[in-house]
């Protein structure tokens, strides 16, 4: 489990990687390299090695029609990050609410 995080945190930690899965997402169709390229001031070299990290995070799948290469979003693995971030989110409320709850022994005694 830990190792399919650290994939999500490293696809996600990049702004043009959120942007380009963003723009999947919004598309809700697939999308060549081609077309994607073209919304980004960089080579299509460059947003291919973003869709491959976001690939190989399982946040896009790719699908081949002759020489073309399509993208299509995948934000299912995001439930995973949700659910590792709730585990935290519960912490830190459980903590801050046991601080006030032992504030406010202490303040009465």
């Amino acid at each position: 489990m830990q190792d399919n995080i650290t994939k999500l945190f490293k696809a996600i930690a990049d702004p043009t990687r959120r942007e380009i899965f963003h723009a999947l997402v919004l598309a809700a169709s697939s999308i060549s390299i081609t077309q994607i390229s073209t919304q980004f001031d960089m080579s299509r070299q460059g947003v291919t090695k973003h869709i491959k990290i976001l690939n190989d995070a399982g946040l896009v799948k790719m699908k081949e029609d002759g020489r073309n290469r399509f993208c299509l979003a995948n934000p299912k693995p995001l439930k995973e990050v949700n659910k590792w971030m709730q585990f935290y989110a519960q912490f830190w409320d459980d903590s801050l609410n046991s601080l006030d709850n032992y504030l406010n022994a202490n303040k009465n005694a």
